[in-house]
């Protein structure tokens, strides 16, 4: 059975060219991962990006049962992105295939041996952890601490303590400029 894609656009004209060349790219995706149940593609045209080379999107959302797998790249066209997200799609594809997929019928775990018999190759490192950071968290509002990321020049994000909500806080600058603001709860 073919994949059933579901394409939506955003500021971006759905040529048939276009259509085409998702549908077959996006297709491929089945024959890695056969218990796709919905493909979702948005492809969108960011008039106002920072950066030219990331105006156009790419996002396909596959879901199944039990699970939900995203991407999304930037390029500076439509068709470089679909062919990144593609990409980036079927790496996740692989690990998580492999996460899953290395249990017995019975629910355990495969043993050592087992797992040694199968030859699989993963070019990735295992992510480590390379730095930790203390550092002592000063109370303050939520306009104190964007001005704290600027004046750091932190560009990306800035924790803190929030002193009206007495819980720690994680500000953020988005794509677009914006800031948004993490705000835990303890469930």
């Amino acid at each position: 059975m073919a994949l059933k894609i579901d394409l939506y656009t955003k500021e971006l004209e759905l040529t048939d060219r276009i259509h085409d060349y998702a549908n077959k790219k996006i297709g491929k995706l089945d024959k890695f991962l056969s218990e796709i149940d919905e493909c979702r593609v948005d492809l969108s045209h960011a008039k106002t990006a920072r950066n030219a080379n990331e105006r156009f999107i790419a996002q396909v959302t596959i879901r199944g049962k039990g699970f939900i797998l995203r991407s999304e790249e930037r390029a500076d066209n439509i068709f470089a992105a679909i062919d990144a997200t593609v990409e980036k799609m079927t790496r996740q594809i692989e690990r998580f295939k492999g996460k899953h997929w290395r249990r017995r019928a019975d629910g355990a775990a495969k043993s050592s041996l087992e797992m040694e018999a199968e030859v699989e190759v993963d070019e990735r490192p295992e992510p480590v952890i390379v730095r930790r950071k203390s550092f002592v968290l000063t109370p303050m509002d939520e306009l104190e601490a964007m001005e704290q990321l600027m004046l750091l020049g932190h560009e990306d994000f800035f924790v803190f303590y929030n002193a009206n909500t007495n819980k720690i806080n994680v500000l953020y600058r988005r794509r677009d400029g914006t800031y948004g603001l993490i705000d835990p709860i303890i469930g």
